[in-house]
């Protein structure tokens, strides 16, 4: 990017200052763009660095900073490093990280900036004092009794507060933006476990909205307005039916009324949550009241029961089955219920026969000694009648009908386990502040306080509540889950003074407030996690409002919500809800206790009290507390969060954000490292680590990719892959052509699906570069023990006449590292990863033993979908001395053993003449190399001559008075001054030695050595084309290059003639240690 600067003219040197200033400008952006990006080394993109807005005045007025004026178009200065920290914000785009602000050049949005009380402890304090503590703590103290209500609520609070200690270490280890928890866990966890976890808790966000609706309406419809029903009892039996239609009309109408309000602004969520949480915590106070009231003067709520067995008082008002009315005994209403007629000889249930009906309180008091009989559970089957313990009765028949009698009955069957997933949703309510972290001015000091408070203050009410409800209501009253023993009343309003309405409309506006809060975090959640833009189909939901507010996730929360009261039972949704809430807690407790032990530097959270042992007892917590909950229902949760994972690890894009599991990641690299014995492994842990050798275009596009696809195929994603190429240069002029390279390999790699590295080397020379990555490739004992690369197609041309001398050397270095060598011949027929060979062979002609590797191959290649339906067959050839009956028994002895299964051929190879061909060939291959060899030396002697002659007259032209000094100096052969004569007799000289150099040539007889090297080329040759000519694949012994190097451009001849006609073909040559064994 040109920088610019402005330069202000100052008294009488103005405009020359100017012009100097002009002048600079443009030596700037020259230098610009002949760097391209600074120095070509990819800088970390921050918001404090490389700030567009700076101005380069700030930078380069005066001349005290002159030294660093260079480096200030990357570096600024540290005092517009400050301002910009000083001014910078957390509000502006949901959870996208901070280190994109600057790149993104998003416009900052202003928007309410709230403190820990309106932001973090009242959202906090509205969750956690939701439907649970008004509409069914009562209900699990009856059944499960203090005792194990107390485990239960101790149990649950000791896993949110273990977690809001993990959260605040998080939340204080940096800037929050908005999305809280989800940010917490994905920039600790990674983006994989982050957007997994982040959708679970926004899904049990969202419907925890819609259970506190749910509680809503059962509130409303309930023990508020009964008559305010649409949906009317017709028969007996169906109030379960009507009141879950009531509660899905009603339910609709509420969630929408809610996120109208909610799409409006936040703000006003807020104002209304002061009017809400202070009728919560009126009720609250009304329920402590309500206790010291009933140690003096208990309220008169009396319950009637017949035998032991507690009855409902919807359909009666006298507790009695007689009255005495004008000294005449007549029957009650409660006589109807079980009797056929009003007639006291009629005909009537025989336990109400049997027993008396009595008359005791509900509130007994504090003082009245319940606590004792409250101790203990009280867990029943559905359907069965509540009765009070200790109570006198007489057993009636058995075969008495029960339904349609006035008795309150159980509606679920209850144990504990199943309590503790009912009641955890009423804790769930912590992560309320953290999730609208980008509201909050100081989101590191809010949240941790906030969060903490609210624990510890809803926790002192849960625990003393459960003591307090046990010690001052009957038992019965207490496992009455609707009231219908109180004539209806809420249970808890039965205790509060001065009246239970306090505590109805209380409860009522409590629901209300929740609701509202999960509708106001969820949307920004989700677009929290469609602006990371790592699950791409919810990234349309990461748009808005100008303001920021974001209303596509608002449609979808209210969408999701809206099942949610479709099911309209608020205890089936609570276990589920507990599962998902579960899993984002124990994550966040794993994100802080990696962090921790990792040690990172970065790890450095202004709230010090915190121990990954804390960490680690709150993290084992969730994970019971899930299982104790609902087994089944966990399984479900995890698979939900796993597909998510597996599918942003698949699909989602990759991002970078030091996240703890990275760092684990990397701690545990260094650690198996270590361990990886620095040497050659064990022949049965030998795999080929494979060191691809690619050759890039001046585009530096990679010229053969289908190496990388037979890399693929032969690894299949396992064992190392190194993938390398030189560049020619000096790094320092090559770096942003380094990076260039290295992007567009990096990209082949993964449209070819080559798992490994890439390494791109910048050397003197392509010779020297292929030696440097041959020798440093790799790390420790994770190195390379095989070389894959590509034939040089080219090598006789004379514009390439250094590739076989490349190939050459490296086949050597390749031997001397004791590395195994494949080369691909015809690369550009290999097979994609998209084709199928639906027949055919892999054909291997094994001359040689070279460890195995012939035999290794073919199986590794079978291993993948293109090469799955080829048959191996294994040639070998016998000479005149071989017996070739027993070298097949014996070689198919040897791949049973292997366990390989494979055609066996032993191909005779008798000696014979050599032919006139084989002769010709060689003489032919000798005198092309003399004849290049002399065109070589005379085209630098020409060369050497010219640069003479030209430095020659360049010392003449600059100093005459030396040019005999010079001339002195000039060889015999270079003449200065020409006559006819001389021309013609240097003419005639240089004719007559290049007549001589060619009758040399033609005249000259080929080296013995090299017609028997070709000979077995050609005899070698006409048996592979006849055996092999139509086989998919070919893996040949590759002959090792002759030790005198004056023969390197025979020895690349040879292996054209044994290769020729072959469409594919795989040279290979052993590391010279074994890589396959029979034994186990």
């Amino acid at each position: 990017m040109p920088t610019s600067f402005t330069v202000v003219p100052v008294e009488a040197q103005g405009e020359e200052r100017q012009r100097d200033g002009q002048q600079r400008e443009e030596e700037d952006e020259g230098d610009e763009r002949d760097r391209g990006t600074g120095d070509g080394i990819a800088r970390e993109s921050s918001p404090f660095i490389n700030c567009a807005e700076l101005g380069r005045g700030s930078m380069y007025e005066g001349k005290n900073m002159a030294l660093f004026e260079e480096e200030m178009d990357s570096n600024p200065m540290v005092s517009s490093l400050l301002n910009k920290l000083a001014n910078y914000t957390n509000l502006t785009q949901g959870v996208v990280e901070h280190e994109a602000d600057e790149d993104s050049k998003r416009k900052e949005v202003k928007g309410p900036r709230m403190g820990t009380f309106i932001g973090v402890y009242l959202p906090c304090l509205q969750n956690i004092l939701g439907v649970i503590l008004f509409l069914r703590l009562t209900w699990i103290v009856g059944t499960a009794g203090v005792l194990e209500s107390f485990i239960i609520v101790f149990m649950c609070c000791a896993c949110t507060m273990l977690t809001a200690i993990s959260m605040s270490a998080i939340a204080t280890n940096g800037v929050v933006p908005a999305g809280g928890s989800y940010y917490m866990i994905s920039r600790s966890l990674g983006p994989e476990f982050g957007g997994a976890v982040g959708l679970c808790f926004y899904l049990g966000t969202t419907f925890a909205g819609a259970m506190y609706i749910l509680g809503t309406i059962e509130i409303l419809l309930t023990y508020i307005s009964p008559s305010a029903a649409i949906f009317k009892v017709a028969d007996a039996g169906e109030e379960t039916e009507a009141m879950l239609n009531n509660m899905r009309v009603y339910g609709t109408c509420i969630v929408i009324l809610m996120a109208i309000v909610v799409f409006v602004g936040v703000k006003y969520v807020n104002k209304l949550a002061l009017v809400f949480l202070a009728c919560v915590i009126l009720s609250i106070i009304a329920i402590y009241a309500g206790v010291i009231k009933t140690a003096f003067d208990p309220p008169d709520f009396p319950i009637c029961l017949l035998g032991n067995r507690t009855l409902s008082k919807r359909s009666f008002d006298v507790c009695a089955k007689f009255t005495e009315i004008n000294n005449e005994t007549k029957t009650t209403p409660l006589w109807l219920l079980f009797c056929d007629s009003s007639l006291l000889n009629a005909t009537c249930d025989d336990y109400f026969s049997l027993n008396n009906v009595t008359e005791i309180q509900g509130i007994p008091g504090i003082m009245s000694g319940v606590l004792t009989d409250n101790l203990w559970s009280a867990y029943s089957e559905k359907g069965s009648i509540v009765e009070k313990k200790d109570q006198p009765s007489v057993a009636g028949s058995e075969e008495s009908k029960m339904s349609g009698l006035p008795y309150v009955f159980t509606d679920i069957m209850t144990y504990f386990t199943m309590l503790v997933g009912i009641y955890f949703p009423s804790v769930t309510g912590i992560m309320a502040g953290s999730n609208r972290s980008g509201d909050l001015k100081d989101a590191q000091k809010s949240i941790p306080t906030g969060t903490i408070l609210a624990i510890s203050t809803t926790s002192f009410i849960y625990l003393s509540c459960i003591v307090l409800f046990g010690a001052c209501i009957e038992g019965v009253i207490l496992r009455d889950k609707f009231g219908e023993a109180v004539n209806g009343n809420l249970v808890v309003g039965t205790l509060a003074w001065p009246s239970p309405w306090v505590i109805v409309i209380g409860s009522f506006f409590s629901t209300c407030g929740a609701g509202l809060q999960s509708l106001t975090g969820a949307p920004r959640l989700l677009q929290a996690i469609a602006r990371d833009g790592i699950v791409p189909f919810i990234q349309i939901f990461g748009h808005g409002k100008a303001n920021g507010e974001p209303t596509w996730a608002l449609l979808l929360t209210v969408g999701i919500c809206e099942i949610g009261i479709l099911i309209a039972s608020l205890d089936s949704v609570a276990p589920i809800l507990s599962m998902f809430f579960l899993m984002c807690y124990m994550f966040v407790n794993l994100a802080c206790a990696v962090q921790t032990l990792l040690r990172t530097p970065n790890w450095r959270p202004r709230f010090k009290y915190y121990h990954w042992t804390l960490s680690f007892v709150g993290m084992s917590l969730c994970l019971a507390l899930m299982f104790i909950c609902s087994w089944y229902y966990a399984l479900i949760a995890m698979l939900i969060a796993g597909c998510i994972y597996k599918y942003i690890e698949y699909r989602g894009a990759e991002k970078e954000w030091g996240d703890g599991i990275r760092g684990l990641s990397l701690n545990a690299a260094r650690y198996a490292l270590l361990r990886v014995e620095d040497g050659p492994p064990h022949t049965k842990n030998w795999r080929p680590q494979l060191l691809v050798l690619l050759n890039l275009d001046n585009e530096q596009l990679v010229k053969h990719p289908r190496l990388l696809s037979f890399t693929s195929q032969l690894k299949a994603g396992k064992g190392l892959t190194i993938v390398g190429s030189v560049l020619q240069g000096i790094y320092l002029d090559k770096c942003t052509e380094t990076h260039k390279a290295e992007e567009n390999v990096k990209a082949l790699m993964g449209v070819e699906k080559t798992k490994g590295f890439c390494q791109i080397v910048v050397s003197p020379n392509f010779r020297d570069g292929i030696s440097y990555l041959i020798q440093s490739a790799g790390l420790g004992g994770m190195k390379h023990n095989t070389v894959l690369m590509a034939w040089p197609q080219s090598w006789k041309q004379a514009e390439n006449r250094f590739s076989w001398k490349n190939f050459v050397d490296t086949v050597r270095e390749t031997t001397s590292a004791q590395q195994a060598l494949l080369v691909a011949k015809n690369i550009d027929l290999f097979p994609t990863n998209q084709e199928r060979f639906t027949e055919g062979n892999i054909d291997v002609w094994w001359i040689v033993h070279d460890g195995g590797m012939l035999m290794l191959l073919p199986f590794l290649l079978r291993q993948h979908k293109v090469w799955r339906k080829c048959k191996m067959r294994i040639f070998t050839v016998a000479q005149m001395d071989d017996n070739s009956i027993q070298m097949k028994k014996d070689l198919q002895m040897f791949l049973y053993h292997l366990r390989l299964n494979a055609q066996v051929e032993v191909v005779e190879m008798f000696e014979n003449d050599i032919s006139a061909f084989t002769y010709e060939k060689t003489l032919m291959m000798e005198q092309r190399s003399q004849m290049l060899k002399q065109m070589q030396l005379s085209k630098n002697e020409r060369e050497r001559e010219a640069q003479l002659i030209h430095d020659k007259n360049t010392a003449s032209r600059s100093a005459p008075a030396v040019e005999a000094s010079v001339a002195a100096a000039v060889p015999e052969k270079v003449q200065m001054t020409w006559t006819k004569e001389k021309f013609v007799a240097e003419k005639h000289k240089n004719k007559d030695s290049n007549v001589s150099g060619f009758k040399d040539i033609f005249n000259m007889k080929p080296n013995q050595s090299n017609v028997r090297r070709m000979h077995t080329a050609v005899k070698l040759n006409g048996v592979v084309l006849n055996k092999s000519q139509h086989a998919q694949l070919v893996l040949l012994n590759m002959p090792g290059p002759p030790k005198n190097r004056k023969g390197d451009e025979n020895y690349m001849e040879f292996l054209e003639v044994l290769t020729e006609g072959l469409d594919r073909v795989l040279l290979v040559r052993g590391s010279g240690r074994e890589v396959i064994t029979i034994y186990s």
